[in-house]
């Protein structure tokens, strides 16, 4: 058996699922081979920023944002609103893949000519619009760093016919410390890079890890996004399939692998909320240093729920940002979503789904308007 625990070991892994699975021999070899590439460029840009920022190594994160939530729980309409309004800094996609601040000054210039190695090209804008310079969620820095972490098992091994789910399954194999350097050490970089003071991160992985995450950052202002699971689940199954049918034909393959795929996704996000469930029942997580935020709060009061969160995070509210909670909560009064998604093609048990989303309805739904 292959092992997970080095960086070949998972390329192979992936190699031969996406081979296997796909039918796609010649994108992982490319893909690794970009994979590669960009850590040369990376390991040669520390270089260049331990001599120009050596601010670097002492830089404090000092009460960093952290939105924690399931994939397709509002996590990044928040993200950005935050960022784009002033309360901290985010990092794009970009700035991921390279997050040296001294690469960066060179590549930016070129950033409207890369449109083509943009690793999010294939995600559906009706679902979730990306792109090089959106901010976007810190967990992909992971795969971009390590060559792991859930978008990997995600997007090429869910499907193996060897269950991966391991890999991604920290009660199994726990790569919190090192994850948690990798976010810390980019933090840093980007705040270097954008002269920021506060860094605003979204980390979906946390879901499964929040206490360890709290202890690792003691000062941060931690948000908890919450949404049905009965929602963000077939909407995270929807994001990924489009994203496989538009690469590799998802839809075209027989129905055994798409099956597969569709089950162990399905059971790795019920993992991932019966994790926090567990944790917070446990009292394992502090909650009273936690803000939850819940979907339908997010949608139907805006104004109210963006005021109470600012309060929080001990951010004033200007006369500019009080303008722009107004004007986000006019429009979210009469948005439509255009993302549509039906249960059955993803093999999903309305019944089962529903008893999979009670606890986290009665732990945190039940407050909500």
């Amino acid at each position: 058996m292959v092992s997970a625990d080095t960086v070949l070991g998972r390329m192979e892994l992936a190699r031969r699922s996406v081979g296997n699975g796909f039918g796609a021999w010649v994108a992982p070899l490319a893909t690794g081979a970009g994979w590669w590439t960009l850590q040369g460029a990376n390991a040669v840009g520390g270089t260049l920023d331990r001599w120009r920022y050596p601010q670097l190594a002492e830089l404090p994160i000092e009460q960093p944002v952290l939105l924690v939530g399931m994939p397709r729980s509002g996590t990044t309409f928040l993200h950005r609103f935050l960022v784009e309004n002033g309360v901290g800094v985010g990092q794009q996609l970009w700035q991921m893949l390279l997050p040296s601040p001294s690469l960066q000054q060179v590549v930016r210039p070129a950033l409207p000519l890369l449109g083509g190695i943009n690793p999010a090209r294939f995600h559906d804008p009706a679902i979730h619009k990306t792109g090089l310079t959106e901010v976007e969620t810190d967990d992909v820095s992971l795969l971009f760093r390590h060559f792991d972490g859930f978008f990997l098992y995600a997007f090429a091994l869910a499907h193996a016919v060897q269950d991966l789910k391991a890999l991604v399954d920290p009660a199994l194999r726990d790569e919190s410390a090192r994850d948690f350097d990798t976010w810390e050490q980019q933090w840093r970089r980007t705040l270097v890079a954008t002269g920021g003071e506060r860094i605003v991160a979204k980390l979906f992985s946390a879901v499964a890890r929040l206490p360890a995450v709290m202890e690792r950052f003691p000062d941060a202002r931690v948000v908890l996004m919450v949404r049905d699971p009965a929602e963000t689940i077939p909407s995270t199954l929807s994001l990924v399939t489009t994203t496989l049918d538009a690469k590799f034909g998802f839809w075209s393959l027989p129905k055994e692998v798409r099956d597969r795929t569709l089950a162990r996704l399905t059971d790795a996000l019920v993992s991932l909320q019966d994790r926090l469930v567990a944790d917070w029942q446990s009292g394992a997580v502090d909650t009273d240093a936690v803000h939850v935020v819940t979907y339908p709060e997010l949608v139907g009061d805006f104004d109210r729920t963006a005021r109470s969160l600012l309060e929080f995070l001990g951010h004033p509210v200007s006369p500019a940002l009080d303008a722009a909670i107004r004007d986000v909560a006019d429009r979210q009064r009469t948005r439509k979503s255009g993302h549509r998604y039906d249960l059955a093609r993803f093999g999903l048990d309305p019944h089962l789904i529903e008893q999979r989303s009670a606890s986290v309805r009665a732990l945190f739904l039940q407050r909500a308007p």
